[in-house]
């Protein structure tokens, strides 16, 4: 393993960061990157992931895009071939691709609450089964790996019609726990990052016109994270001691109450 710094506490290590298009995933693949370690980049848009590898190899970084949706399970496996064939195999799985989509229930958007469930818990797991295996082999030889999965203060709050979202990313939460019962004695570090409002495309998802209008007036009243508060929270939990595991960070903008 290569010898780290300070200044670049993750290098010699392999991050795979999901919903990478856009958002949180951009800016975190961007900061680890900066701490050192080789970035692969998942996503469905493969003009945007080219281009944010562009910008990453330009301030001296070497990142891999893959082109796929966590949706398809074949082809994150194939995904998680490629980054075992070029960089060795991942050590870091930043498992962050989402989609919020709120509603009253009575509406019976079926096909968005079939949408959030998908993508939220059927892709967060297709990419933790194509991942884990590189995750636990790469503890087992370098001391320590890590599994971080983006949840939300939704979790344990309540928002009305945010059910169906903050139903799935309770089961984010409540899974990452139970996964660092079983993956912590084989030394890879589990951690949910719940976070508040963070100003990404997520909001422009939402086509509900009071959900619209409640984000609007919390925007005027509270200043919200940005995309590089996260990816500096992701950094940092990688950046800890191998003995050390925060298994859950809730991260809030000042401002917001709950």
């Amino acid at each position: 393993m290569a010898t780290q710094s300070i200044a670049r506490p993750l290098t010699g290590r392999v991050a795979v960061v999901t919903g990478a298009s856009s958002g949180i995933g951009a800016a975190a693949a961007e900061h680890l990157a900066e701490l050192g370690a080789r970035v692969a980049v998942l996503a469905r848009r493969a003009e945007r992931l080219d281009d944010l590898v562009a910008r990453i190899e330009k301030n001296g970084g070497q990142a891999l895009a893959l082109a796929a949706d966590v949706t398809d399970k074949t082809a994150l496996l194939a995904a998680a071939d490629r980054v075992a064939a070029e960089f060795g195999g991942a050590d870091l799985l930043f498992n962050n691709a989402g989609v919020m989509l709120p509603a009253p229930i009575e509406e019976l958007a079926t096909d968005q609450w079939q949408r959030q469930i998908d993508l939220n818990v059927s892709g967060l797991m297709n990419t933790i089964a194509a991942f884990t295996p590189q995750l636990v082999r790469a503890a087992a030889e370098r001391g320590v790996a890590d599994l971080i999965n983006t949840s939300s203060i939704a979790a344990q709050n309540i928002f009305p019609n945010f059910a169906v979202y903050s139903a799935t990313k309770a089961y984010v939460t409540h899974l990452s726990r139970h996964l660092r019962a079983e993956l912590g004695t084989k030394k890879v570090r589990v951690a949910a990052i719940e976070p508040g409002i963070v100003a990404t495309e997520l909001q422009s998802h939402v086509t509900d016109q009071g959900a619209r209008e409640w984000l609007q007036d919390s925007k005027e009243t509270m200043e919200w994270l940005t995309p590089q508060d996260i990816a500096q929270t992701v950094g940092f939990l990688a950046s800890l001691p191998p003995r050390a595991n925060l298994q859950q960070v809730t991260i809030m903008p000042t401002g917001q109450p709950s």
